[in-house]
């Protein structure tokens, strides 16, 4: 619902005159790229307040609920990401700055829960460091937009539990479900993760209020992150998704895209896998084939 009302010629005078003075006080700005930033924010946010004509109880709840945000953001929890990723902000920059190229595989949103010094494990190791769920063997190459292996390709993997859990949101120190690798000379790479899970993002802070306002869910589609860096390439911050979630139309953070969509195949109890790891139940694989643009694609 649009709530508009004719303005006087007087009223709207005195609102473009406070953006022009507001926009005259960065003439002095040296630096030419604040100084853009910072004069189209202004413009579109005061455009913003005068197409909604924001009262002042508004502007104060939109205060507070920053505030909010700041004060529960620590070394664990980022709510200002997730106040950018519920509202797309995080997809358009992503989008913005990964520009198609060629077959690269594309970006999404890198989430809050990205550790840096996660362990290092070898191909064909496991990742789950005991973290609940079905075991699932993940394997693909790397390779440039030409095809060639990426060899050494720094690999990072983080997922949450079958709980729904990342390691962070413990208070127990455990590191679990996250771990690094790096691909062999034929840009090749396995490792054991854990099926993944749909799970709500953290929602008992102001962006769940949030939400729950405006009567969207928290809820994830079931992925698995990877981060792969190599030299000369554009460092690729990604996910997988499992075909057949029924959140992947619905995604909170709107990080689903359909080449990202993957067939995570369930194995049944007995069945041989790849390493020869022996496994009491039932498990899952998947194949995802990376394909890193050039570091100075568009």
């Amino acid at each position: 619902m649009t709530f508009t009302r004719e303005l006087s010629a007087e009223q709207r005078a005195r609102e473009d005159d406070l953006v022009q003075r507001v926009l005259r006080s960065f003439d002095d700005c040296e630096n030419p790229r604040l100084d853009q930033i910072v004069r189209s924010l202004v413009s579109h946010l005061h455009a913003f307040l005068r197409e909604v004509r924001l009262t002042e109880a508004e502007w104060n709840t939109g205060i507070e609920f920053l505030t909010a945000v700041g004060h529960i953001t620590d070394d664990t929890r980022q709510e200002f990401i997730l106040l950018s990723d519920v509202l797309g902000a995080s997809m358009q920059t992503i989008a913005i700055n990964n520009e198609a190229y060629g077959d690269a595989t594309e970006a999404t949103v890198f989430g809050p829960f990205f550790v840096e010094g996660s362990p290092r494990i070898d191909n064909g190791g496991d990742i789950a460091f005991g973290a609940k769920g079905q075991p699932c063997w993940v394997e693909g190459t790397v390779t440039d937009t030409d095809g060639k292996p990426v060899t050494g390709a720094r690999i990072e993997v983080w997922e949450a539990d079958d709980d729904g859990f990342y390691d962070v949101q413990y208070d127990d120190d455990r590191v679990a479900a996250r771990g690094h690798l790096f691909t062999d000379e034929d840009g090749g790479y396995r490792f054991w993760a854990i099926t993944p899970t749909p799970y709500p993002i953290p929602h008992d802070g102001p962006v769940g209020r949030l939400l729950a306002a405006a009567g969207r869910s928290p809820m994830r589609a079931s992925h698995l992150h990877f981060m792969v860096t190599a030299p000369g390439t554009r460092r690729l911050v990604t996910h997988i998704f499992v075909r057949g979630d029924e959140l992947l139309g619905t995604d909170t953070v709107f990080g689903v895209k359909e080449s990202l969509v993957k067939d995570f195949v369930r194995q049944p109890a007995g069945t041989p896998t790849p390493d020869g790891r022996p496994l009491d139940g039932d498990w899952a694989r998947v194949r995802f084939d990376i394909v890193l643009a050039p570091s100075d694609a568009s």
